[in-house]
């Protein structure tokens, strides 16, 4: 999916779960919360370390990355502690540390390797104390926190520990589990959790009945209502899904890994097989925008999952894969462009023509969002692509978009007409310095005095400024797909969603068929599905504040639409 900008961004931290454990001995000291800010490419990513010891006193840990979407959890394959030197691996993301612990027991100073080595220096994070009774309100907790242009679920699970009372979040619409708080405080029915990594804080009323707590959630400068009530059932937190295929399935399903020689790096994917004699045609799934997983899960739907069984189910093998720096992907996703991303799709192409059920001259491309921009780049340099399908690609210029995007969305938030025209002249503006300008210092500089001048919180600043100047950001608002589809051969079928509001249709669609039509291509399809947003679900306004409250996944004449169009190929 398209990044939103800065207005409507999500107001936590995305980010997802996993659990992991570890090998060593090692003396108590090494035990605990230890962050540090590892600088990569120009990126600048916080990382927490948790260690803690396990059964007979071997060292366990798991790392969190709280910057980057989906990437807390992280599971530490072995850690060990001797002679003060800490060293720990994680093969999920194919990186090590090595550092030297402080004689107080307060720092670690060291490298972290992941391709290339990194200084990081950890310090230990203070546990955090509560003189409340902890009992009261111990157990999990649910609100919905409604930010305009999305609608979050939360989750607060309390628990009690010797020092007090001690809390995690979830974010289970942004796929975020166990996101640690820094502490938890109560005084008689009012309590505070903070959640500092991510500038976060709650602050609420609990009801005399101690089923609910009515309060308000701050992030940064910006403050949403929240009331979270006590959950007796975890289904509770499962949303109906009806597309979403069970097992067993009528075709096989394998995973597996491949490289990418030009990143080297290993990717993590996924392929389903269809049953009968092939070989038959097959397809990459390209992810949009943001770190998204295999299944591109968002708001508790999985599109790829829905499309490629579909897709599976009649004749059509496919290729979904996690994003790079996610799941089983190697690769550090934060410095990385689309352009970046597009070969980690040949790579996926390269594997598909190793697989003895896949005719090596059927292999195509479906791209959802930024993938529907990197699918014409491979196939503009790849004439053996045999045919691509952009789910509601852009044909303009990624400024365009954003600048599109911002209006669009601020209106259905409810801002009138005049703010929103504002709103994008504002961020027009914005995306003119960083395009622009060269000198990374004077960008930063004029960024600041914008955010000033529109009041934007000083405690907001840096941050925006880090996404708006970040390697991804700056090439996608950069980057023209007009010339990429203008060397396209193949056959094409362009889609787009009536009430998309994150790469307007009737921005986008005609300025895909008229580069095709200047390349010569006159093999392609371009279609406005009527009532369909960007994730092409049956939609009443297409805000993505609706995403999570639909329970269709992709709509059924969206999928009929690609299958159709594929095999007739």
């Amino acid at each position: 999916m398209i990044l939103m900008n800065r207005r409507i961004g999500l107001a936590v931290v995305m980010m997802s779960g996993l659990a992991g454990g570890a090998f060593g001995q090692a003396p108590p000291n090494a035990v605990g919360d230890w962050s540090g800010t590892l600088k990569a490419g120009g990126a600048e990513l916080r990382l927490i370390l948790h260690v803690a010891k396990g059964d007979g006193g071997a060292l366990k840990a798991t790392l969190d990355s709280i910057d980057q979407p989906g990437a807390n959890g992280i599971p530490v394959t072995s850690i060990s502690l001797t002679d003060k030197k800490l060293v720990f691996t994680s093969d999920v993301i194919h990186g090590s540390y090595e550092g030297n612990l402080s004689a107080d027991g307060s720092t670690i100073h060291g490298t972290w390797t992941q391709t290339q080595p990194f200084a990081l220096d950890f310090k230990r994070v203070a546990a955090a104390v509560s003189n409340a009774k902890p009992s009261d309100i111990e157990g999990a907790w649910m609100g919905k926190l409604d930010t305009g242009a999305l609608k979050l679920r939360v989750v607060f699970h309390f628990t009690n520990a010797a020092g007090g009372l001690t809390a995690t979040m979830d974010s289970p619409d942004q796929n975020a589990k166990g996101m640690p708080v820094t502490s938890v405080t109560l005084d008689g029915s009012s309590i505070v959790v903070e959640m500092k990594q991510i500038a976060g804080k709650f602050e609420g009323k609990i009801s005399s009945d101690l089923n609910s707590i009515d309060g308000t959630w701050t992030q940064g400068q910006t403050n949403f209502a929240l009331t979270i009530s006590r959950m007796k059932d975890a289904a509770d937190l499962e949303r109906r899904r009806p597309q979403n295929p069970v097992p067993p399935y009528p075709y096989r399903s394998e995973d597996v890994e491949y490289s990418n020689p030009v990143a080297n790096i290993q990717l993590g994917a996924t392929i389903t097989i269809p049953t009968g004699k092939g070989p038959f045609p097959g397809v990459v799934l390209i992810t949009g925008s943001g770190q998204q997983d295999r299944d591109e899960t968002l708001m508790g739907h999985k599109p790829f999952l829905v499309l490629s069984d579909y897709l599976t189910r009649r004749g059509i093998a496919v290729l979904r894969v996690d994003d790079r720096g996610i799941g089983k992907s190697g690769g550090i996703f934060a410095t990385a462009t689309t352009a970046d991303f597009a070969t980690d799709t040949e790579a996926g192409v390269a594997y598909l023509r190793t697989r003895s059920e896949v005719d090596p001259h059927k292999i195509g491309l479906i791209g959802h969002s930024e993938g529907g921009v990197i699918g014409p780049m491979v196939a503009a340099r790849n004439p053996d692509i045999a045919f691509i399908v952009m789910m509601a690609g852009s044909g303009v210029v990624g400024e365009d978009i954003i600048v599109a995007q911002t209006e669009l969305i601020a209106e259905a938030s409810g801002a009138s007409q005049d703010a929103a025209a504002k709103n994008a002249a504002e961020e027009r503006e914005l995306l003119d310095i960083v395009r622009h300008e060269k000198d990374g210092a004077v960008i930063k500089k004029k960024l600041r005095e914008k955010l000033a001048a529109s009041q934007v919180p000083e405690s907001r600043m840096d941050s925006m400024i880090r996404q708006i100047t970040s390697p991804w950001f700056r090439y996608f608002i950069a980057y023209d797909p007009a010339p990429a589809l203008r060397r396209v051969k193949c056959p094409v079928l362009a889609m787009g969603g009536e009430k998309d509001l994150q790469v307007p249709p009737k921005q986008n669609l005609p300025a895909i068929r008229k580069a095709l039509e200047e390349g010569g291509n006159t093999n392609i399809e371009v279609d406005e599905l009527p009532g369909l947003n960007h994730l092409f679900q049956t939609a009443k306004t297409g805000a993505p504040s609706e995403y999570g409250d639909i329970e269709e996944t992709i709509s059924p004449v969206a999928l009929d639409k690609i299958s159709t169009w594929i095999l007739k190929q």
